[in-house]
Formats: structure tokens, C-alpha cells, sequence
């Protein structure tokens, strides 16, 4: 009644006045954008009669509305009227143990055969960043990453051009590479804590500057990815100064084959790939390999100090080429999921044979709830679960819901040691536990059960370990 009676009083303010106060409040960003892209919005005035009048608990609809102000004008604002902003954000909270491994694991993480990796618990990601748009056609993306302290890094960091024709929408800056759909799906909700070994070896930390064209089929069945970026990580640098750049072409087509019950059975297929040019032999700063991005690496699909699996820089690598690929199907609560990823190393004459590394994974997943995983057909990848009730505990301590339960199996191998390369072979199986609170917050558990053999690493050739994990994390 309250709502009604603030609505029907405030008749008399000024249409489209109300209507930007409103639609901000609702906090609904389509209409947002297209108010802050008109060019004027009439100021709220209040005859005496909007004073005089009140709702049903007595309250001057003034001064509702004057609270109402504040925090409109308390939020945060774009830097020009032409422009839009969002504030986005993440934060995950960790927790890893290690409750057995051999004295070869504990060599390669410690240095020490007789010293066990240790616990640790912290912040995984800690990233604050906004978007939004400065033309009907043009966007931009900044986030920051601030879980490393003082050691902050930026993740994406781009502008963008949409209905560039053939093209679509083509970003200019950090953004992430087109392989692996493990990588592609936000670390919002993929369904295990950390992503299988091949998929982060292949694409460290996935993000690099380059320039990219993204598009979508009309009936959106069909979806791709093709840019031009540099190899060197350097979201912890802003740059990269070498006379030899490091350039790679990758790309991704993706294709919903399977769409229905809007969405709760789904089934995709994609091939990516790249074609990249590191050249092991160039020269920098008065000797090779400095600068080496042939290098390929991952931790035991867990946080650890030391890469359990690590190439090193590979002497006189001349170009690369790795093809992978994907297939997932959804069926209500299950879902199967699968990658593989195929990769040939050239070297120049007197540094080897051609190397072959590869690997893949497997998993599947069941909501015991029965929601379902969310598939978005205009990207490619797996979206935000939605429970069918949020978990929530009411003032005498009974539940008002219990949120989403999900359980996945994951088995996940990778093959780096070929020729006179021994960057070991992993292989493992990870158990998964997801508790959804609500769309944007859960809590994770996994525990894992590997090998790393081959490894020749301080007369090492590797170990069997156990990992347990736990994850809080929210988004906003």
C-alpha cells in the first residue's frame, strides 16, 4: 500500500524525471544506458502540494524522496554524459591442503624431498573493475586483480567497436585467447576450482593484447573468435620491448547442435586452435630465450609455489601449432563435458625434433536440487546458475531454502615430456561438491587424487599426492 500511495502522489513530478529516478533505483542497466545516452533529463521539482502529501505511514513523500536522491547521487558516475558505467567485481577466498604426497612431489614444490607442500589459505581473486559504453557503438573493459597485495595486476583491459559488418564487435586490448573452453568460461562458474592442466598450460592465464573479432549466427547456433595477439604475459608489466614480438593468430568456431526446453538440454561442439611464432633463437638483451614464450606449464589443478608440470623455456622454438577440441552436453541436472588439445612444436636446425605435447580432460556433473547448467549460445560457454531456491535461514533458524547441491567427477591428463623435453606427464581425478547459495555466491570443495611422472626434475621423475580444496567466492 505504501508503494501505491508514494506512486499515485507523485503524479505531478515532471514524466521522465520520475522515470530516470525510478529506473535507476530498480537498478536495471539496459534502461540505465539508454537514459544516460539522452542528451537532457528535466530536474525533479516539488510544488507544495508534493510536500504536503504523505504515504500511509505518515512519512512526507519529500523527504521519501529526497532519501531516494541520495543514493542515486551517491553512486558512482561516468567521467563525460555521453559515456555509461558499471562497477563490476569478484572475490574468492581459498583454502588448500595436502594431505599426502611422495618425496618426488615434495622435491619439485619445496626443494626439499622430505619437506610436504605446505597449506595455505587466502584470497584467489580479489578484482574490481567497470564497463560500459562512450557511443552507441563503442564499449570498454578495466579490471584490476588486487589479490597479490602490493603486486596488483589488470586482467581485461580493452575498448571495443560493435556492428563492424562482417566483423561484429572487434575488441582492441588484454583480453582473453580463443582455446579452451575451460578458459573461456568465467572462473564465476566453472564447475571444478582450478582448470585441467592442459587447458592452463596451453594458455596461461588466458588474457593477451591483441586485436579480435567476435561474432554470432542470427538464430545464434553458431558463434566464433579470431584475432591477432602478442605471447608475453604482461598484466603484471603494461608492455613488452623486444624486436621480435611473439605474434599468434588464434580462433574458435563454436556450435550450439542442441537447444531445447529453453535451455535445459543443450549440446555444443567447437574446434580452436593457433598458429603461433615464438622464435627460441631470437636475440634479447645479449643472449636467447629471454623472452621465450614456448614455455608451458601448470600447478597440480590446485594453488601451489613451484608448476608441477614445466617445460622451461624450450631452446629454439620456431613456431607452434596446437588444434583442440570440445564437446559438452547438458541434459537437465547432467552434464558431460570433454576437451582435448593436440600441439606440434617446431625447433630450428640444431635445437631437436619436433616436439608433441598434448592432453585433455573429462568430467560430469549432477544437481541433486535439479537445476541445470546454463548455456549461453551467444558466446560459446556455460553461464550462472540459477537456484531453483536461494539458501537463507530464517529468525527461528529454520531454512527458507537451501540453495543449489551440485556433485562432478573430473579426470584430466596432460603429456609434456617428448624428444629431450621432460616436463612430466600429470594425470588426475578430482571430486567436486558445489553448494549455489544464489546466483551471484557458493561455496566449492574439491579433492584430488594425481601423479606426476616423468618429470626428471633434481633426479625426481615425480610422485602420487592428494590435494583438498575449498573455495568461498561471490560476484557483483
Amino acid at each position: 500500500m505504501a508503494c501505491l500511495a508514494l506512486a499515485t502522489s507523485v503524479q505531478a513530478i515532471e514524466p521522465m524525471a520520475w522515470e530516470v529516478l525510478q529506473q535507476r533505483l530498480d537498478a536495471q542497466q539496459k534502461e540505465i544506458d539508454a537514459l544516460r545516452r539522452q542528451a537532457h533529463l528535466t530536474p525533479i521539482s516539488f510544488t507544495a502540494q508534493d510536500r504536503a502529501t504523505s504515504d500511509d505511514d505518515g512519512i512526507p513523500i519529500r523527504d521519501l524522496l529526497s532519501g531516494l536522491q541520495e543514493r542515486v547521487d551517491g553512486a558512482a558516475r561516468p567521467g563525460t554524459s555521453a559515456s555509461t558505467m558499471r562497477i563490476v567485481g569478484r572475490v574468492h577466498i581459498d583454502y588448500w591442503g595436502f594431505p599426502s604426497s611422495g618425496p618426488g612431489i615434495n622435491f619439485i614444490e619445496t626443494g626439499d624431498a622430505a619437506h610436504t607442500p605446505q597449506d595455505r589459505v587466502g584470497f584467489r581473486r580479489m578484482r574490481l573493475g567497470v564497463r560500459g559504453e562512450v557511443a552507441p557503438n563503442m564499449e570498454y573493459r578495466i579490471e584490476l586483480e588486487m589479490a597479490g597485495g602490493n603486486e596488483s595486476e589488470f586482467r581485461d583491459a580493452w575498448l571495443g567497436f560493435r556492428d563492424m559488418g562482417v566483423l561484429q564487435t572487434v575488441l582492441i586490448g588484454n583480453q582473453k585467447r580463443p582455446y579452451g573452453l575451460d578458459h573461456l568460461n568465467s572462473s564465476r562458474y566453472n564447475v571444478f576450482i582450478e582448470r585441467p592442466f592442459v587447458i592452463e598450460s596451453f594458455n596461461q592465464d588466458a588474457r593477451r593484447l591483441g586485436v579480435a573479432s567476435y561474432g554470432v549466427s542470427e538464430e545464434q547456433d553458431w558463434n566464433w573468435r579470431l584475432g591477432v595477439y602478442n605471447q608475453r604475459l604482461m598484466q603484471d608489466e603494461g608492455q613488452h620491448i623486444n624486436d621480435h614480438l611473439q605474434a599468434e593468430i588464434a580462433g574458435r568456431l563454436a556450435n550450439t547442435f542442441m537447444w531445447e526446453d529453453d535451455g535445459r538440454t543443450h549440446g555444443h561442439w567447437a574446434i580452436n586452435g593457433t598458429l603461433a611464432h615464438p622464435d627460441g633463437s631470437a636475440v634479447s638483451a645479449g643472449s636467447i630465450n629471454l623472452d621465450n614464450e614456448a614455455r608451458f606449464r601448470h600447478r597440480p589443478e590446485a594453488r601451489s609455489v613451484n608448476r608441477w608440470l614445466d617445460t622451461g623455456p624450450i631452446a629454439g622454438a620456431d613456431w607452434y601449432t596446437m588444434i583442440g577440441f570440445e564437446s559438452l552436453w547438458n541434459f537437465g541436472p547432467l552434464q558431460l563435458c570433454g576437451e582435448y588439445q593436440n600441439m606440434w612444436l617446431d625447433r630450428d636446425t640444431g635445437f631437436g625434433n619436433t616436439v608433441y605435447l598434448n592432453g585433455g580432460y573429462a568430467y560430469v556433473s549432477y544437481f541433486l536440487t535439479g537445476e541445470n547448467m546454463v548455456w549461453s549460445r551467444k558466446s560459446g560457454t556455460v553461464g550462472r546458475v540459477i537456484p531453483d531456491q536461494n539458501f537463507s535461514l530464517a529468525s527461528d533458524g529454520d531454512a527458507g531454502g537451501w540453495g543449489a547441491w551440485q556433485v562432478a567427477l573430473r579426470w584430466s591428463y596432460a603429456d609434456f615430456t617428448d624428444e629431450d623435453i621432460a616436463g612430466g606427464v600429470g594425470e588426475s581425478l578430482t571430486l567436486g561438491l558445489n553448494w549455489h547459495w544464489n546466483p551471484n555466491a557458493r561455496m566449492q570443495f574439491n579433492y584430488i587424487n594425481g601423479r606426476i611422472s616423468d618429470r626428471d626434475f633434481g633426479g625426481f621423475a615425480g610422485g602420487d599426492y592428494e590435494v583438498i580444496g575449498t573455495r568461498f567466492m561471490i560476484d557483483f
